[in-house]
């Protein structure tokens, strides 16, 4: 949760070339009035599970960490082959990138497939209830 307070001056919404910033936990939205000096007080929350969902990644991780002795060294190499591919990949994407004309094809070929995905799955109804029925189809051949 976070709180912020801001006390700007009619005039020029500056004192001394600084604002003026500091926590106000009190309420979530004040207004004190008058001539010399305006106060907004902001109150940032959050409601999503977010936070919730990084915690049960991390303890699934965990979980699946304490549960295999012997793969540890099995799971260490792939996370290293998985950095490695990383770094090969964003340079593989960038020495592309500097040729001259490769940049410009890729993006006009991208431009038409999406045309085409809108076209073939997005633009009619039958198509969206299509569509909607792959991606069921595969998160349970998945997921099981």
């Amino acid at each position: 949760m976070a709180s912020l307070t801001a006390h700007l001056l009619p005039p020029l919404l500056l004192q001394d070339r600084k604002t003026l910033f500091r926590t106000y936990p009190k309420l979530p939205v004040s207004y004190t009035g008058g001539r010399q000096n305006c106060a907004v007080c902001v109150k940032a929350t959050s409601d999503s599970s977010e936070s919730s969902t990084s915690l049960s990644i991390v303890k699934s991780v965990r979980h699946v960490w304490d549960k295999s002795d012997e793969d540890r060294v099995g799971l260490i190499g792939l996370g290293f082959a998985a950095i490695v591919a990383l770094w090969t990949s964003t340079n593989l994407i960038s020495v592309i990138d500097k040729l001259p004309i490769i940049p410009n094809v890729l993006e006009i070929i991208g431009i038409l497939f999406f045309s085409w995905f809108i076209y073939r799955y997005l633009l009619f109804k039958p198509d969206r209830e299509e569509l909607f029925e792959i991606i069921n189809k595969s998160l349970s051949q998945i997921f099981g």
